[in-house]
């Protein structure tokens, strides 16, 4: 069977920095990650690989540095990696971004099961997975903490609300799933080398026959007006000693100075 995983790069959350006079994310010298659900990603596809014998294509569109993540699933026996990278992609929303993938799904071809993560930790949008399937036409499940694969369907559980739903779905089929849902495997350094020698493909809007009304700022229906920085808090640490009754006699004398007793 063949298997599409959808991947993405993200700002280093501890690193992003904003441009006050413009509202803008500060790119420059920021670091990049593979966004952290998209471990999980890759060892659900990695399992059902061992259990089917899949193909496995990893995708992703961003920036020409985007290819780090895809190496990444390279060095972890995906089979095949492909990145969406053209300038007429940025300033995408959910919808044209979705609307990217699913055009390179469809060159890909004869794509059993896409999988993607719930969400990413930069847009946390949890829309891709969902909006992916309604381009190509076929049906999803969201929130899933296991998938199995028999006789051209998926079985997949998900836990909400203290149910357990068990869905069974036919494929072709999306299934985004949660962070948390395997323990992702460390990549073998053999594996690492033979990832050197496997290619990246890039894909721009020519390549994918992209509708130019459907991509990037042109075929977002929404757009950010504005990203600013929560306000900074000054958090001061103090330390108490002496035994338990004096520690707890200045933890309360404190309590009161700032009256939250």
């Amino acid at each position: 069977m063949k298997i599409a995983i959808l991947i993405k790069q993200i700002p280093d959350t501890d690193d992003v920095r904003i441009d006050l006079s413009t509202g803008n994310i500060i790119r420059e010298g920021v670091k990049n990650r593979l966004n952290p659900i998209d471990e999980n990603v890759i060892e659900a596809a990695l399992q059902l690989k061992e259990k089917n014998d899949a193909h496995i294509s990893a995708i992703s569109m961003g920036p020409p540095q985007a290819e780090a993540v895809l190496f990444k699933a390279l060095c972890h026996t995906c089979d095949a990696a492909y990145l969406l990278a053209d300038r007429s992609f940025a300033g995408a929303d959910t919808y044209a971004t979705a609307y990217t993938l699913s055009k390179a799904i469809d060159k890909i071809g004869n794509v059993e099961l896409i999988i993607t993560g719930r969400n990413s930790d930069d847009g946390d949008t949890a829309q891709i997975g969902p909006a992916v399937a309604a381009f190509l036409d076929i049906p999803h499940v969201t929130l899933v903490t296991k998938i199995e694969v028999n006789d051209g369907w998926a079985y997949c559980i998900r836990e909400r609300d203290n149910v357990t739903e068990k869905i069974r779905v036919k494929l072709p089929a999306v299934v985004s799933i949660c962070k948390g849902c395997n323990d992702p495997r460390y990549a073998h350094p053999a594996n690492i080398l033979s990832a050197l020698e496997k290619n990246t493909v890039v894909w721009d809007a020519s390549a994918l026959n992209a509708d130019p009304e459907m991509i990037g700022e042109s075929g977002s229906p929404s757009s950010t007006k504005k990203v600013f920085e929560p306000p900074k808090t000054d958090n001061q640490i103090k330390f108490y000693h002496g035994n338990i009754n004096q520690i707890a006699t200045q933890l309360v004398d404190d309590l009161k100075i700032i009256n939250l007793i």
